[in-house]
């Protein structure tokens, strides 16, 4: 139960900070994003790109407070045991990533954003989907 509130509350705060960029907010947009050595953003997402981000996290992080028992609501088989392993699996190939701007194989280090997601949003996504297979396997 611990290690989904745990998940659950990673996944509430990150789609709240998703929903401030959505709604004009600047907070370490710039910092979250991918550039080239040049310092060109690689991605230019809308304010509706980050409310569907935001969505899908804070429907990640239900997804993982359901899962705790801490009220009563039981999600159907079917999307405990689907959604249970993708969405692990998506963060654990965000942590591998593109080989290239993102994830722990890129080429592109030097940058703001990279040395960023070498010491932080790599290492998150990898251990958001070890303690999402674990919650799975029944392991925790």
């Amino acid at each position: 139960m611990i290690w989904s509130l745990l998940l659950s509350a990673i996944f509430f705060m990150l789609g709240m900070i998703h929903f401030h960029w959505a709604l004009g907010g600047k907070y370490g947009f710039e910092n979250t994003l991918p550039t080239n050595e040049q310092g060109k953003r690689m991605l230019n997402p809308r304010k509706i790109d980050s409310a569907i981000v935001g969505l899908g996290l804070v429907a990640f992080g239900l997804f993982y407070f359901f899962q705790t028992g801490l009220i009563a609501f039981v999600l159907p088989g079917w999307i405990i045991k689907y959604v249970g392993w993708i969405i692990p699996s998506i963060f654990l190939l965000r942590a591998i990533g593109d080989f290239k701007y993102v994830g722990f194989f890129k080429k592109i280090k030097q940058t703001s954003f990279g040395r960023r997601d070498t010491k932080v949003f790599s290492p998150l996504c990898f251990i958001i989907a070890v303690v999402g297979f674990a919650i799975q396997w029944n392991v925790l």
